[in-house]
């Protein structure tokens, strides 16, 4: 008697299993006999196989021996134009193909028909949808292949990554169900059609790779050439939605030429009239923006977009939507290739044009005319939208680095890396040590004070595309690190360098490793928890609220409460501790004074309710749709559908999600009601709610409510005028407005501050025989630009003191670096960006002779950008008792401590100068 389960009884009743084998064929004489006869050998009483030899066109006698063998088995010769290459022989032959199931394979024996059945088994079991047969999973191997033939399987295996889960992407041997392989789409071409199956079954396509060992083909030869590597990367291009053809590419060159020289033609005539640099750069692009639409529309592109000259509405807002993508491109190039480079504008706009052809194709091809082929799963679609956002956003901040002035914190900062220390009062070192990295590798300026920021980024879009990826699927992965390219808080967190760059890193680091040990189980993610947490610590102390987060998480889910007797989460403890030993270390040699600092202090401020003001923030922080999209997926308590790609379970990933999230922002909620708050803190912790909002999204297109089709229309428009205003932003910082300049109402062009500020220093020293003292009143902006921008005025951040030497208020780290007793005797020039704050009387018992206020207009470009007012101080005393008889200098004083002769005029009637050079507002 058998068992139920045994496999002698299941044969016994069940009646084999058909298995359609298909066989693309193109002059394999040497090998169809040897072929034909292994499959048949592996057909048993469970399976049969009915062998399908699609053959493209063979001439060298192939199509007689299969003619042989259709006598002599059930083989079926199906022949095919082979126009359509081998992806268009293999879809002839499944149409005649009757059984449910069908597998593909070469004809010269490198696929081995032994692993039919291991291939074929998973779709006859109904647990996968698609099966690989793998060289790239345990088991697999390519023996005897030379290392450029390995080299270029794995880069035609990355090109394909964003499409899949695989490993091994370009297999050729595969099994399917019939209906899946023909629901591809029927112009398909190339030699790589199971990754067309892939491509169109999208995230949701169950496929399990099984091991095989693909060996060399022994007779005949390769039919993979340029060519055809060529066809399959714009088969990729096609995949992914693009509007993309060889045609479509030389039409839209040829476009491009025309605009290029209609665009240089325009450039050279208004910068030869005597337009500014700016106007000349904008007034080119448009016109030869507006040619390259008609003749894109029209024609490049007519297939895609259906009509022509402004199809619609919807057409055109993504055409200007390009337009000023490539805008702020083009900008960033031309900047840098002039400040930068120091080519002439005439030849700087060369390269200025062809980084925004670039970007103009891909806008067109995939956003403006995207492919309207319906097969491209609406995940793919995000998935290569992830793609081109994070491109653009990687690429305009890299050109736009070094460019803009550093804000006064950046600057305040870079002063740390002057005094280089394992502890600072308002701030652990961490951003001390990047900046003082990146000055070392390309000097004291913006890139290299910046450059830490830039990689930390990288950092956090790394963590965050794993931590989605183990939550929710690929998908989400991706469009998580859309939004992490995109949302305002961690766009600038990779543009300017603060302490808030290294936490965000740390903090996804953080919420990474924890998964892996709280939802996966993986002892050894404990190291990597206490690393990233120790990271953290010598950021920003904020990372702390995690401790207490991790705790709840551990007591509230039945799984995780395993840890609390284990040594992993004590040991991350340790770890952290270890590495954050430094700042403890400072604080104890200096009472205490940092702890105080972001610890008493903060809780000693008067009565303040700032609940809307956080509210507030956050919607800054993540753009009105991001707050909206946060909160709903911290509402949706898991009820999102999934990939089946996913390891761990729906519920536990969402109450990770929200207790990393819920936590600390009660944190910040309840500080909220008394006290107040200021914009960036609640900025790391969305990290955790980011992959719900990426799941979220992935979600709606299977809702059909009125709210996730709205939600739905609102995403891409959103998430490009925000990509939008990121590049004039940044080409306004740097260039201005046309014809008006910039608007702002205080000084903001620090570089431009600076040079007045040397020039009068130069002045005092000449005066006086002394090297001046720069003091700014304010806690620290005016001294760190001062510091930073004034390098004519001196040794730089040794001459740029804090408003704490005239003893009236404090200037967090000037006061630890500089004492009054120090600057005994030395002039000391007085600087303010409002006049009542220096014509405070109780400035004259500090000097010997105190000079009247003065006020400087500055001008950037030609044109006012702000005013300062300043006075000259001599013979500072140091932290005298009181005021003195005046006396007379032993020196004559500078002219700047003479009133003017005339009134300085209005801003707005201000004229002229000094420098016109690159430079940024505040």
């Amino acid at each position: 008697m058998f068992h139920q389960g045994s496999p002698s009884l299941l044969n016994s009743v069940k009646p084999p299993v058909l298995v359609s084998v298909i066989v693309p064929t193109l002059n394999e004489v040497d090998n169809i006999d040897l072929v034909l006869a292994a499959i048949v050998a592996e057909a048993d009483s469970g399976v049969e196989f009915e062998i399908l030899v699609a053959d493209g066109g063979s001439t060298d006698g192939t199509i007689e021996r299969v003619r042989e063998w259709e006598r002599a088995a059930n083989v079926r010769l199906v022949p095919s134009s082979g126009n359509g290459g081998l992806a268009g022989d293999v879809l002839t032959a499944a149409k005649a193909a009757t059984a449910d199931v069908v597998v593909v394979m070469d004809a010269d024996l490198s696929h081995p028909p032994a692993r039919i059945r291991a291939v074929v088994q998973p779709i006859i079991d109904g647990t996968s949808d698609m099966a690989v047969g793998s060289r790239y999973v345990d088991g697999g191997a390519t023996p005897d292949w030379p290392w450029r033939r390995r080299l270029l399987s794995r880069l035609g295996g990355l090109l394909a990554w964003p499409l899949t889960e695989l490993k091994d992407p370009m297999s050729g041997f595969f099994a399917v169900r019939r209906e899946r392989l023909l629901e591809i789409d029927p112009k398909a071409a190339g030699f790589k059609i199971g990754l067309e199956v892939i491509a169109r079954g999208g995230g949701w396509l169950r496929v399990k790779e099984v091991p095989i060992v693909f060996r060399d083909r022994i007779h005949g030869q390769s039919k993979i050439g340029m060519g055809q590597m060529v066809a399959y990367i714009r088969r990729l291009l096609v995949l992914a939605g693009g509007a993309v053809s060889v045609a479509g590419a030389a039409r839209f060159a040829v476009v491009g030429l025309i605009g290029m020289l209609v665009d240089l033609i325009a450039f050279q005539t208004f910068f030869g009239l005597g337009a500014p640099l700016l106007t000349a750069h904008v007034g080119s692009f448009t016109i030869a923006t507006i040619s390259n639409y008609f003749l894109n529309s029209r024609w490049a592109f007519r297939s895609s977009s259906g009509t022509g000259w402004v199809a619609s509405r919807e057409y055109y807002t993504r055409f200007l939507t390009v337009c000023f993508l490539a805008l702020a491109i083009r900008g960033g190039v031309l900047a840098g290739a002039t400040a930068v480079f120091d080519l002439t504008p005439q030849i700087a706009i060369l390269f200025a044009i062809g980084a925004a052809a670039i970007v103009s194709y891909l806008g067109y091809a995939f956003f403006v005319f995207p492919s309207a082929n319906p097969r491209v799963p609406y995940d793919i679609r995000w998935r290569v939208a992830a793609i081109g956002v994070v491109g653009y956003v990687v690429v305009l901040r890299l050109l736009f680095l070094g460019l803009p002035d550093l804000i006064p914190e950046e600057s305040y900062y870079w002063n740390y890396a002057q005094h280089l220390d394992i502890g600072y009062l308002d701030h652990p070192p961490m951003v001390a040590w990047l900046i003082w990295a990146g000055s070392r590798l390309f000097g004291d300026n913006e890139f290299g004070v910046r450059i830490g920021a830039y990689v930390c980024w990288f950092a956090t879009a790394y963590f965050n595309f794993q931590l989605a990826r183990n939550l929710f699927g690929k998908s989400a992965a991706f469009v998580s690190l859309l939004l992490v390219a995109a949302l305002p808080f961690y766009f600038v967190t990779g543009l300017l360098i603060t302490p808030d760059a290294p936490l965000t890193a740390a903090w996804a680091g953080t919420l990474y490793f924890l998964e892996r040990a709280l939802l996966a189980g993986k002892p050894r993610a404990w190291w990597g928890v206490g690393v990233c947490i120790g990271l953290g610590m010598l950021s920003k102390y904020t990372i702390a609220l995690l401790g207490p987060a991790t705790l709840i998480f551990m007591l509230i889910d039945v799984r995780a409460r395993k840890w609390l007797a284990r040594p992993g989460p004590y040991l991350a403890a340790v770890i952290g501790l270890v590495i954050f030993s430094p700042v403890i270390y400072w604080n104890y040699q200096n009472d205490w004074a940092s702890f105080a600092f972001q610890g008493t202090r903060r809780l000693e401020t008067d009565f303040q309710f700032s609940l809307p003001m956080l509210i507030a923030c956050a919607a800054l922080l993540l753009s009105p749709l991001g707050l909206a999209a946060a909160v709903m997926a911290l509402a949706a308590k898991g009820r999102r559908r999934r990939p089946s790609e996913l390891a761990s379970d729906d519920r536990r990933s969402s109450r990770f999600m929200m207790v990393y999230t819920l936590v600390p922002l009660s944190v910040f909620v309840v500080f909220s009601l008394d006290h107040s708050v200021k914009l960036n803190w609640t900025g790391p912790l969305w990290l955790a709610t980011l992959p719900a909002i990426a799941a979220a999204i992935l979600a709606i297109v299977k809702q059909s409510t009125k709210f996730d089709i709205v939600a739905r229309q609102l995403w891409t428009p959103g998430l490009a005028s925000i990509l939008v205003i990121y590049g004039l932003a940044l080409n306004y910082l740097v260039f201005g407005l046309p014809g008006l300049g910039y608007v702002a109402k205080v000084p903001v062009a620090w570089r431009e501050f600076g040079r007045e500020a040397g020039s009068i220093a130069r002045d005092v020293e000449q005066a006086t025989g002394e090297r001046p003292v720069l003091l700014g009143l304010d806690t620290y902006h005016i001294t760190s630009q001062l510091a930073f921008y004034s390098e004519d005025a001196g040794e730089g951040a040794k001459d740029a003191v804090g408003r704490g030497i005239l003893g009236h208020a404090n200037s967090l780290m000037y006061d630890f670096w500089f004492h009054p007793e120090s600057l005994q005797g030395r002039p000391v020039i007085i600087f303010a960006l409002k006049k009542y704050q220096i014509d405070d009387s109780k400035f004259a018992a500090q000097f010997r002779l105190l000079g009247e206020p003065v006020e400087r207009v500055i001008t950037k470009k030609g044109r006012p950008a702000g005013r300062f007012y300043y006075r000259v101080g001599y013979e500072f005393r140091g932290g005298g008792s009181g005021p003195a008889a005046p006396q007379e200098p032993d020196v004559k004083p500078a002219p700047h401590m003479q009133p003017p002769v005339r009134p300085v005029p209005p801003l707005h009637e201000a004229k002229g100068g000094h420098d016109e050079q690159q430079g940024s507002l505040w």
